[in-house]
């Protein structure tokens, strides 16, 4: 049976709880708006033939996000430990199950996302500086080890830095949002054919289109890994949840419909970076400039959340004695998990030399994100099942039925990912795979249960 969630954290947990709700709600915010409300829109667009399409998409990805976030408010809140997914699976199953999405969601969703965010800001600077194959690398890499330290020496300040780029991506964009109708030159006949043309493929083509959408809403679930140090985390991380994914889910609406108000379906699947492309057709070449510098910006702020995010899943694992490079250390000075995070760095330069093109790493991360979120989601259901007594500070609202659509929906993505991506979903699969002889080998470790 699962044991019983201990309402502060894990025994040797030695991270501080100082976690604001404003802190935990702009955490998601800096985490989901980064490169890929400026990247992602062109996939879109070249799978699903009209603006009807394009925006329904943004909006499914919103609500299957909306619809998972439920089902970790009830999870996270139970459990306010520090690791996640990790922890969920850990007290459903088995540790074996809760290492296996461990390992995924560290080596694959967020070492993948770092790469993913670090290699679009070498893409980014770009625009401004002429740059070759190996430059991008070397500034990709030099950008993830710029952010790791500052996430090696203070949780604090890495968070107040997340707070301030997400104030400014909010500010930015609800300022482009409105000024695009009102000030630029658009037009509403590119968003007046809505669905009058089915997608080349059928409902596959609306589901492979749902990869790079939901890859740009990665990040809402960022609280509960953090969870154990967040000040009253039965209240606060559910609140930070919903929230924050509500910011982003509209944010992202109204900028799509601004990208399709500036360009037709043609021009923008045609793009590489929408939102430069809209700006210019809107506003013209110099507030175009100001958008690849916001761009910049965003991606920095969003490679930090990510960050500091992640090393608290090698961590949490590491507490029981399920990882290595003793990543369950906490700085004497800093109270950082100093060795988790240099691990991270490590790992994402390595993914940056091997994965180095953007579309690449994207569909390897969001296939990682689907199966570790339905195991989220069936986790759940496990629970209630075995252990309808534990305290849940709050429930899913409308269990069993939304839950069970989202892990329905998220099953039909991944089928669809598998069929259209399978190199890179293979990938997925096969790290979960090596994960297996390093969980026997650490198990080994541990000391005879008495």
């Amino acid at each position: 049976m699962p044991s019983a969630p201990d309402p502060d954290r894990h025994p040797p947990d030695h991270l501080r709880r100082g976690l604001s709700v404003t802190d935990a709600t702009m955490l998601v915010v800096s985490s989901v708006i980064g490169s890929g409300i400026f990247f992602t829109p062109a996939a879109v667009a070249r799978l699903l033939p009209s603006a009807g399409w394009i925006l329904a998409a943004w909006l499914v990805g919103g609500v299957l996000s909306a619809a998972g976030a439920i089902a970790n408010a009830e999870l996270g809140a139970m459990f306010p430990h520090a690791g996640g997914d990790y922890v969920y699976l850990r007290e459903a199953y088995h540790p074996l199950a809760g290492f296996l999405v461990g390992w995924l969601s560290f080596f694959v969703i967020y070492v993948g996302s770092i790469a993913t965010l670090a290699a679009a800001l070498a893409e980014a600077i770009g625009h401004f500086v002429p740059l070759g194959e190996p430059a991008k690398v070397a500034i990709a890499i030099g950008a993830t080890i710029a952010a790791s330290v500052v996430n090696y020496v203070s949780v604090r300040g890495a968070t107040r830095l997340n707070n301030v780029t997400a104030y400014c991506k909010i500010a930015a964009l609800a300022a482009f949002v409105i000024a695009g109708p009102l000030l630029g030159a658009g037009s509403l006949d590119n968003i007046r054919a809505s669905f009058d043309t089915v997608p080349a493929g059928g409902i596959a083509a609306f589901g492979l289109a749902l990869s790079p959408v939901l890859f740009t809403y990665l990040g809402w679930n960022a609280p509960v890994y953090v969870a154990g140090e967040i000040e009253r985390p039965a209240r606060t991380l559910p609140l930070s949840l919903f929230l924050g994914l509500g910011i982003c889910t509209a944010l992202y609406l109204a900028t799509n419909a601004v990208y399709l108000y500036a360009l037709p379906v043609e021009r923008l699947s045609a793009s590489v970076d929408a939102g430069q492309a809209a700006a210019y057709s809107l506003f013209g070449s110099i507030i175009g400039s100001a958008v690849a510098s916001f761009v910049l910006i965003s991606i920095i702020g969003t490679l930090n959340a990510m960050i500091l995010v992640g090393p608290r899943i090698a961590y949490a694992m590491a507490l029981d004695g399920l990882f290595f490079g003793g990543a369950d250390r906490v700085h004497a000075l800093y109270s950082t998990p100093h060795r988790a995070v240099v691990i991270q760095a490590v790992a994402t330069i390595v993914l940056l030399a091997v994965l180095r093109t953007f579309p690449s790493v994207l569909d390897y991360t969001t296939f990682a994100i689907v199966l570790a979120t339905m195991a989220d989601t069936a986790a759940l259901y496990t629970l209630r099942r075995r252990a309808p007594d534990l305290p849940r500070p709050y429930r899913a609202w409308g269990y069993p039925l939304v839950p069970a659509l989202y892990f329905i929906a998220n099953g039909a993505i991944a089928v669809a990912m598998l069929r259209g991506r399978p190199i890179e979903c293979g990938i997925g699969l096969g790290i979960i795979a090596i994960g297996l002889p390093f969980y026997w080998l650490l198990q080994r470790r541990l000391p005879p249960v008495a």
